[in-house]
């Protein structure tokens, strides 16, 4: 009995951890570049000699969803859009080097090339800066041209380069802030054939219609669970009976 009752509690409570899981994609459905996370069930053994048939059940994050988004033109000139794999790299809050696929970028006050939310791009020797011009452009390589501010507009002068990388997706993991770093902590190599699509934004990949179905297949799973734990509770309470009126 009490086999059941291990089996049908953690359940219950990894299901909980998935339907936040799922909740947090659904939440993300129209987050540019954003990459949706996938969970799994698994049985873990209890370990010790008198409980060899117990198991725990886990739900194991096995990595994300890295099916690119669609690209949707924006026109916009700093908007860029990672075409095929690969990421931006970016300075994250903590100083590290991460990498992401959001693609909508300005210039703060002080002429450096950010993310949306404040990050610096970084390039070939770090973080970008941008001098006063005009007909800012971005190339497929990720390199930046404009016109400077008292120049005749007879040509682009090349800036920087935006460094984009393509590492292996089994040496990404994904950090508490969305951003993507390499496990073993040291920055990835820029790679010279990744391409960007500028004046366009790359959408997010979650699939609405999924996660409402995994939403709702959740929540049956988990009154699943809660019966059986009410059919253990009876069962404990009839042989209570039993052995009573024995």
């Amino acid at each position: 009995m009490d086999r059941l009752i291990y089996t049908a509690m953690t359940g219950a409570k990894h299901i909980l951890a998935r339907q936040a899981t799922t909740s947090h994609n659904l939440a993300n459905a129209t987050t540019t570049g954003f990459r949706a996370q996938v969970d799994q069930f698994r049985a873990v053994p209890v370990q010790g000699a008198p409980l060899p048939t117990r198991a725990f059940v886990v739900d194991a994050t096995t990595g994300s969803d890295f099916r690119a988004g669609a690209i949707q033109h924006t026109g916009r000139d700093l908007d860029v859009a990672v075409q095929g794999a690969g990421w931006i790299a970016v300075r994250a809050a903590d100083g590290s080097e991460a990498y992401t696929r959001n693609g909508s970028l300005k210039v703060d006050e002080n002429g450096v090339l950010q993310t949306r939310d404040g990050l610096a791009v970084q390039g070939d020797g770090g973080p970008i800066a941008i001098p006063p011009g005009r007909n800012v452009a971005v190339a497929r390589d990720g390199t930046i041209s404009l016109v400077p501010d008292g120049s005749a507009a007879t040509g682009l002068t090349t800036v920087a380069r935006i460094k984009l990388v393509n590492p292996r997706e089994t040496d990404l993991v994904r950090g508490d802030d969305g951003l993507f770093r390499m496990k073993r902590g040291t920055p990835a190599p820029a790679d010279p054939n990744v391409s960007l699509v500028s004046g366009a934004l790359e959408s997010s990949n979650v699939n609405v219609v999924d996660e409402m179905v995994n939403m709702i297949s959740l929540a049956r799973q988990f009154e699943m669970q809660m019966k059986l734990i009410q059919s253990a509770e009876s069962n404990d309470a009839k042989a209570a009976q039993l052995l009573g009126l024995s």
